[in-house]
């Protein structure tokens, strides 16, 4: 996606709210998630796995205390209403322009710090996002091992910080990185970890350790 070049300096905001997170998700339906694991699963059972991860993501950052926790879906949804976390609905147009647009919001509503945090990564530490928030330049972000990251967490942005940057490909971090840079935003690397994206992933979830309880019912 090219932006829209209104503002070429970053967009700075008052600090005054705790941190939010804010979990990214589609809505469960079979055949529109997690399709690069269909076979071996079916649609279904890759659904409910999507489910699964979700709900384990969301349990696992309710434990960290001074955070605000949202989730932003793509379409309507009940799958996850009983979670007991703020919900709403994610903008028009692609990854990126959803991104920039939940973060941007989150800042003008004032709160110190926003991320967003994808829900591929089982058993993530919830003490990595504490140190994506904590983070002292304006974006800090989570790496995978196939080229992606788990989350991103902002101080400031830019409407051209996911410029150009081509999603779910082994380049999606390094052209993140450098759109992020050529905005004049400074930028660090928090720990590494992995997500659940493609059939050789699944074998990890069985010897994976911490892995949360909704996907540990499907897998062990």
């Amino acid at each position: 996606m090219r932006g829209v070049h209104l503002n070429p300096t970053p967009l700075v905001y008052n600090l005054r709210m705790r941190p939010v997170i804010i979990v990214f998700a589609k809505a469960p339906t079979a055949g529109r998630v997690k399709t690069r694991l269909v076979p071996p699963l079916t649609p279904e059972a890759a659904a409910q796995l999507h489910t699964a991860l979700v709900w384990d993501t969301i349990e696992s950052l309710q434990q960290l205390r001074g955070v605000d926790l949202e989730l932003h879906t793509d379409i309507r949804t009940d799958a996850w209403t009983s979670a007991g976390v703020a919900q709403s609905l994610q903008c028009e147009g692609d990854l990126g322009l959803k991104m920039f647009n939940a973060l941007d919001a989150a800042l003008r509503h004032g709160h110190e710090r926003a991320m967003i945090a994808g829900s591929d990564a089982p058993a993530l530490p919830p003490d990595y996002c504490e140190q994506l928030l904590g983070a002292e330049e304006d974006v800090a972000l989570g790496p995978t091992e196939d080229g992606g990251y788990y989350a991103i967490a902002c101080r400031r942005v830019h409407r051209n910080m996911f410029d150009r940057v081509e999603w779910s490909t082994e380049r999606t971090r390094e052209q993140s990185i450098e759109a992020v840079r050529k905005c004049g935003l400074s930028l660090k690397l928090g720990p590494p970890w992995f997500d659940i994206d493609t059939p050789d992933d699944l074998a990890r979830l069985k010897i994976v350790r911490g892995l949360g309880r909704h996907t540990a019912k499907l897998i062990l």
